[in-house]
């Protein structure tokens, strides 16, 4: 299918996430006298863009080259060194990312030691103005914002699976939003898997009528309703890129074409023709009263639907929503 708009942590709220820049970002210049042998107090997200780099982090050694990143944990000794008489370019950021402002999420990753950037072609002009902008001694909004986007760039592309049970060791109070977050990211990058759900429940330790209670609480929607919603975000997706509603309606698992139109209306509130005809409308410049921004938000309040404003097609066109109105 088109390209994965679930995303590794497009089940997290942005709110839910703090970003921490613990120094300015550290231009990498080095020639073939250079040697690092150190341990940092907190994550190291270290970009190769010109030469070559040799590390041995823990007891594995890797290379870095263009288009190839790597994570150092915090609290991992490191060694580092140019192996080529030219000179070793690259870029390296010192960071912490939270959860809820207590869980360190990184650690509860699994993540490959080394990654080619698959997106690298977008990606590396980012890094070379991450690299070229950034303050000698401090941080700004602007960089943080990068990182944020890198970062992120980065962990679709190493994240290997959840380490562990993560909320072990943890009291019932204090390990409940770090599950329900969790059940969401998994639950957000695979809504096509139709285990996913009973997988996710059977994987936590709290009382299954309990954690779909305040799942729905936090998140807006049951995980089953949550798994359909971001089934009918990739169908939205679909649609837009100008496939049929047939194609859509089997590339996110629906054997019955009219079936998936009764979900999708139900979920969305427009039909899948109609989503399509409004933003080929607002492509065209034909936004409805009330919306002159161009942008019509879905899914659609249920309870408004009957009075939502009707443009010049006919077709109903509702205020904007969020996931938590629907059940």
């Amino acid at each position: 299918m088109d390209e994965n708009v679930g995303g590794l942590l497009s089940g997290i709220p942005p709110s839910a996430l703090t970003l921490t820049l613990t120094r300015s970002a550290i231009r990498m210049e080095h020639s073939h006298s250079w040697r690092a042998d150190k341990t940092n107090q907190v994550h190291d997200l270290v970009i190769g863009l010109e030469g070559r780099g040799c590390y041995v982090v823990g007891d594995e050694e890797v290379e870095l080259s263009p288009g190839r990143a790597m994570l150092i944990r915090r609290g991992t000794r490191f060694v580092g060194w140019n192996p080529e008489t030219t000179t070793y370019i690259g870029v390296a950021q010192h960071f912490t990312l939270d959860l809820f402002n207590r869980h360190d999420l990184i650690a509860h990753m699994q993540l490959k030691p080394v990654v080619e950037l698959s997106r690298w072609a977008v990606v590396e002009p980012l890094v070379r103005f991450y690299r070229e902008t950034s303050p000698l001694s401090s941080t700004t909004l602007m960089q943080f914002h990068l990182f944020m986007f890198i970062l992120l760039d980065f962990l679709e592309d190493a994240f290997l699976a959840w380490a562990g049970n993560p909320t072990e060791g943890l009291g019932a109070p204090e390990g409940l939003p770090l599950a329900i977050m969790l059940a969401a990211t998994q639950i957000s990058a695979n809504p096509l898997d139709d285990g996913v759900v009973e997988r996710v429940m059977s994987q936590t330790p709290y009382n299954a009528d309990y954690f779909q209670r305040e799942f729905r609480q936090r998140i807006g929607w049951t995980p089953l309703k949550f798994r359909e919603f971001k089934r009918m975000e990739r169908a939205m997706h679909l649609l837009q890129a100008g496939h049929s509603v047939t194609e859509t309606a089997a590339e996110v698992g629906y054997g019955d074409v009219y079936y998936f139109s009764r979900m999708f209306k139900r979920h969305i509130g427009a039909s899948p023709r109609g989503y399509q005809l409004a933003v080929q409308r607002c492509r065209d410049g034909v936004f409805p009263r009330g919306e002159e921004d161009g942008e019509v938000h879905y899914p659609l309040l249920p309870h408004r639907r009957a009075s939502a404003i009707t443009d010049v097609a006919g077709l109903s066109l509702g205020p904007p929503a969020s996931p938590a109105a629907a059940e």
